[in-house]
């Protein structure tokens, strides 16, 4: 029989949460970090109006699409590679440019899709401390080996929630030799657009990548849509492994409505950031530790991983899924989706009967 190379057959799949909640509930999912809201009603709009040319092939340029994101964030289009979410470009970034032999480092709460990717390709994984569950770029600088190649760095992170600054960014890259990869995944920037300034001019200098996607705040992860900035040199190194075709031509048409549509994105997020504060707030009052988060979730750190685990258990006896973050080395988190008001008021009455029966010492 035939055998994967050695390389794929030590590689951990990616871990996705087990779905077992209690069967006679109806399921409140925030394991997932979907948006709460649907997507722009132009965006649903467009992509139905696409079925009706589904016979042909997508653009394989993603002519409008990239135009769109163009104007919006005010970049290059040329610069502008989609892909099949996100998660299709960091696969294709780490085959292009790492192998056996080779290191990609991440800080130690990083996004386990780095992890995933790097091993694919045959590298070698690392990660910085952080410090206070945040990014902490000296460590980062102090873990760089002479094998690394690639640096990968959610801004804001997931599972934690928290970010750094620009600055911290640009010292950052000035720390990195230049023929190290600087790869910023901005999965949830548009939480914290308009904070300070973009971290897309940090392209420019060459050897650095800002990856965004259409599935939080626009609210289209199920139609698989993502994109990034790339240098030129990276970005005609990279076409060559993305799938022609690779975003079907619903996905190209809601996702370019999406785009289009800010007044509907941006009210997307102030609604979540609203309810997200005040969901953090009601945690913190449990006496719950909850970090300040950049995102559409947050992270609740309990007492101890018997009182996560405890409080896990509670809450999928009644239908409700947040995620665990064992796989993260945080035993005593869950990670809570911010969903819809009636959602998160179901959360946090669970939680608070939990609270006062266990009589938990936070």
């Amino acid at each position: 029989m035939i055998t994967p190379k050695a390389h794929i057959a030590a590689t951990a799949p990616y871990a996705l949460p087990e779905v077992n909640v209690a069967a006679d509930k109806p399921l409140v999912m925030l394991a997932f970090n979907e948006s709460a809201r649907p997507p722009s009603p132009l965006a649903v709009k467009a992509g139905y109006e696409a079925l009706a040319s589904a016979q042909l092939y997508s653009d394989t340029e993603w002519t409008d699409l990239r135009e769109a994101i163009a104007q919006i964030y005010r970049i290059a289009a040329s610069q502008v590679l989609c892909g099949a979410g996100s998660m299709e470009l960091i696969s294709c970034l780490t085959q292009c440019y790492v192998g056996p032999g080779d290191r990609v480092l991440s800080s130690q709460y990083g996004y386990a899709f780095f992890r995933s990717a790097a091993h694919a390709a045959g590298a070698d994984y690392d990660q910085a401390p952080e410090r206070d569950l945040s990014v902490s770029v000296d460590a980062l600088l102090a873990s760089v080996r002479d094998s690394t190649r690639i640096v990968f760095l959610a801004n804001p992170g997931n599972p934690t929630g928290t970010r750094i600054r620009q600055d911290e960014l640009v010292r950052l890259r000035d720390g990195l030799d230049d023929d190290i990869l600087l790869v910023i995944d901005e999965a949830y920037g548009e939480f914290a657009d308009g904070l300070d300034e973009s971290s897309f001019d940090l392209v420019s200098r060459g050897n650095t990548v800002v990856l965004r996607t259409f599935s939080k705040a626009y609210g289209l992860a199920g139609l698989r849509v993502g994109w990034g900035l790339f240098p030129p040199s990276i970005a005609d190194e990279i076409r060559k492994l993305l799938n022609p075709g690779n975003i079907g031509v619903v996905s190209q048409n809601a996702a370019t409505a999406a785009t289009l549509d800010q007044p509907y994105m941006r009210a997307t997020c102030a609604e979540t950031v609203d309810r997200r504060d005040r969901f953090a707030g009601q945690m913190r009052e449990l006496g719950l530790r909850v970090p300040e988060s950049f995102t559409n979730f947050v992270l609740i750190r309990f007492p101890n991983a018997d009182a996560a685990g405890r409080a896990d258990q509670v809450l999928r006896a009644e239908g409700i899924m947040l995620r665990n973050m064992v796989g993260y080395n945080l035993p005593d988190c869950l990670r809570a989706t911010i969903g819809s008001e009636s959602d998160m008021e179901i959360v946090t009455e669970h939680l608070s009967d939990w609270r006062r029966r266990e009589g938990v010492q936070c």
